[in-house]
């Protein structure tokens, strides 16, 4: 009889200790779960957000320089425009360059058009399109 009194009890003990195991995992996983997916909402919202920051910004650059052509298609004032805008542009390159001559800054702005010079030029009328001996003459300034 006092055999099957400590299984009885060594049972409900051992029911008792998987009851409240069980009891606190699940707690925990249910803990897990609610902060995995609070993470995820408010990942989504800030990639939502700088989407919508960076669209923003990429328009306001395209409506920047549409402005800044159409400017330059009114002759006077499109020469004085195109001065100012280049001025402005060398400043800021300056900011950033401090010892860079005006040079540089030419030939720096030379190679970064030279990377998107085909698909400019394929969009301009034949009359419009610079001479090759031109743009090479450009090229060669810069090399040496």
């Amino acid at each position: 009889m006092l055999s099957l009194f400590k299984n009885t009890i060594f049972i409900i003990w051992l029911i008792g200790a998987l009851t409240s195991l069980s009891i606190g995992l699940a707690t925990w996983a249910f803990q897990t779960t609610a902060t995995v997916a609070k993470m995820s909402a408010e990942a989504a919202i800030t990639t939502v957000k700088h989407r919508k920051k960076i669209a923003t910004t990429i328009t306001k650059t395209k409506a920047k320089a549409r402005l800044k052509r159409m400017i330059t298609m009114i002759p006077l004032a499109g020469v004085a425009a195109g001065i100012y805008f280049e001025e402005q542009e060398y400043k800021e390159w300056k900011v950033n360059n401090v010892n860079g001559a005006k040079s540089d800054y030419i030939c720096e702005v030379a190679k970064i058009t030279l990377d998107v010079l085909d698909e400019v030029l394929n969009e301009l009328p034949e009359k419009l399109i610079p001479s090759q001996s031109t743009l090479n003459s450009m090229i060669k300034k810069c090399k040496n």
